[in-house]
């Protein structure tokens, strides 16, 4: 009778925001011993790098437009693997957890008796506001941070009430297309159009770029900065603080 192979592991890595450097060493020792890495399209080049030259590597990147593949072909995906005897290191910018869907691959594993490890990464979040000098829980401004995703179905219907305003700060996932209507239900929830906000495009990398201004001018931001993936909306008084003259000249030009 064949034996069957024993089953692998699948590792849930988070690979942070950018630059390798900012990878933990667990990860760091999990990419370049895997055989085969599953990522997504916002891993940074230097970091698949890392790979062995014999390695797999398999894109599953997904974009507003197109998916490589849907979720569930992604779970289906590494538990095949895992259960023909693979070790699996599933590769996901910024933590495994946040907005990463990797509740749902680790679910779907488990419930085929794969085993699975989380190994946590610097969040976009973390990143962006780290590498912009934006402190989110400055103690004079914020005691509160919220995340929410920009492109939930149901964007308009949701309570976002308290999420924004005096002692808070809140980021925005995946809100750049979205924009107008981020800004329109912020206020329309009763946030004043004058809360200094902050667009953080392509986080920790050299090409960052960090764009402030008010939150009714965001869509014009946007637009006009032609803000592109992958970028974090913040909002509240934190994005303010830093380097006054720059503060003072974005808010100005949209006065």
């Amino acid at each position: 009778m064949e034996k069957r192979p024993t089953t692998g592991t699948v590792y849930l890595v988070g690979a942070g925001p950018g630059e390798p450097d900012l990878l933990t060493l667990r990860a760091a020792r999990l990419i370049a011993g895997a055989r085969l890495i599953v990522h997504d399209g916002l891993v940074h080049p230097g970091i698949l790098a890392m790979a062995h030259a014999d390695a797999r590597l398999i894109s599953v990147a997904k974009s507003r437009a197109r998916h490589t593949l849907p979720q569930e072909g992604i779970n289906a995906l590494l538990v095949r693997e895992a259960l023909t005897g693979n070790d699996v290191v599933r590769l996901k910018g910024g933590d495994p957890f946040v907005f990463g869907r990797g509740g749902e691959e680790m679910e779907a594993c488990q419930a085929e008796g794969v085993p699975v490890e989380v190994v946590p990464g610097i969040s976009a979040a973390m990143g962006a506001a780290a590498a912009a000098g934006i402190a989110l829980t400055h103690r004079d401004n914020a005691s509160i941070v919220s995340f929410v995703a920009g492109q939930c179905k149901g964007l308009t219907e949701q309570d976002w009430a308290g999420l924004a305003g005096k002692g808070r700060t809140l980021v925005i996932y995946m809100g750049v297309s979205t924009a107008p209507l981020i800004a329109e239900k912020l206020m329309a929830d009763g946030l004043a159009p004058d809360v200094p906000v902050a667009v953080v495009e392509n986080a920790a990398r050299p090409e960052m770029r960090v764009l402030r201004g008010l939150l009714a001018g965001l869509p014009g931001l946007v637009a006009r900065e032609r803000v592109k993936s992958p970028a974090l909306i913040i909002i509240g008084d934190v994005t303010a603080r830093g380097d006054a003259a720059l503060v003072r000249t974005a808010l100005e030009a949209q006065q």
